[in-house]
């Protein structure tokens, strides 16, 4: 089933990265759509180079999303970034006393963004969109609606994890039914629409060749890009990392050496160091090799991150340490 999907995808124009794919949809946009400034992180760019990358990435490669240091306002987490040397953040919509949650208009984080000189990859997350209703499609609309406004360029697709729409065929049919709807709402809005599939084994989007399939089948290669999540991977148990298909690659690792792999949550995810068990170097190595040219944006969940009196140092310790054994192997 790969290679057919590798075919379908090579009779479909190459990746787009965000910026044009905004840019081509401006004239859809509708009025009152702010302009998306394009060049704001000329840098960073979604998807697949033409040419393998020969280099490990540079400190500007690397990415934060808010769930990093959930414990600082919006502002400081810019500022953290830009601190960090990092042009690319990820916001949410999930963390309590924060946007989106608390009601800040999205003009409002659009220009913290421009004033800490970070550019807003994605909003993270349109939960269960593989669900479709018409409550979905409505949560779906408002939220592009804020992500266009806030200057984001993609929104975070997360599927049901919740051990249902798990049987062979229904979730193929609801995983394209979702991507077909969602298609217009993003292209409108000139977004991208970036899908994670989910390690747990309740999840009813485990495969990224299931979901690459499923975005050749409604012709959705210019729309649609999967997220490469090394903590999902590792538990997938999925041998191949689909760099051509890949928007966003997410970060973290699993330090503990007494959980079981079964057993692994989000709440075991913590910065990636020496003791990491998930082979986060060994991902990045091969999606590198296989031409991937997007964000690594760092994404642990661990509660004792939230505690850090100093999450820049350990930020910037995790950074440092990817990128020196990156470095060590490409010598």
């Amino acid at each position: 089933m790969h290679e057919t999907i590798r075919i379908i995808f090579r009779l479909t124009p190459s990746p787009i990265p965000i910026e044009s794919a905004a840019q081509s949809a401006a004239p859809r946009m509708g009025a009152n759509q702010p302009e998306r400034d394009a060049a704001a992180c000329p840098a960073l760019s979604f998807g697949v180079e033409g040419s393998r990358m020969a280099q490990p990435p540079e400190t500007d490669r690397f990415a934060l999303n808010h769930m990093a240091a959930p414990q600082l306002g919006l502002a400081d987490f810019f500022t953290l970034a830009a601190s960090l040397g990092l042009k690319g953040v990820e916001i949410r919509n999930d963390i309590e006393g924060r946007p989106i949650l608390d009601g800040t208009p999205a003009g409002a984080v659009r220009e913290a963004a421009r004033e800490a000189g970070v550019d807003i990859l994605t909003i993270n997350a349109l939960q269960r969109f593989n669900d479709w209703t018409g409550a979905r499609e409505a949560e779906a609309v408002a939220l592009a609606d804020y992500a266009s406004a806030a200057g984001a360029r993609a929104i975070v697709l997360v599927p049901i994890n919740d051990g249902t729409g798990r049987a062979n065929g229904e979730r193929q049919g609801n995983l394209r039914i979702a991507l077909k709807a969602l298609k217009p709402i993003l292209e409108d809005r000139g977004l991208a629409g970036l899908v994670e599939p989910l390690g747990f084994e309740v999840c009813s989007l485990r495969s990224k060749a299931e979901a690459a399939h499923a975005i050749a089948a409604i012709s959705g290669d210019g729309t649609f890009r999967l997220v490469h999540d090394t903590f999902h991977h590792f538990l997938a148990g999925e041998p191949e990392v689909f760099a051509e298909f890949t928007g966003l690659v997410h970060i973290s690792g699993v330090s503990d050496p007494a959980v079981a792999i079964g057993d692994m949550r989000d709440g075991h995810r913590v910065l990636v160091d020496a003791a990491d068990r998930l082979g986060n170097v060994n991902q990045i190595e091969a999606l590198l090799a296989r031409g991937y040219a997007g964000p690594l944006s760092f994404e642990p969940f661990a509660e004792e991150l939230r505690a850090l009196a100093d999450p820049a140092a350990a930020l910037k310790d995790s950074i440092e340490f990817v990128r020196a054994r990156l470095i060590a192997r490409a010598a």
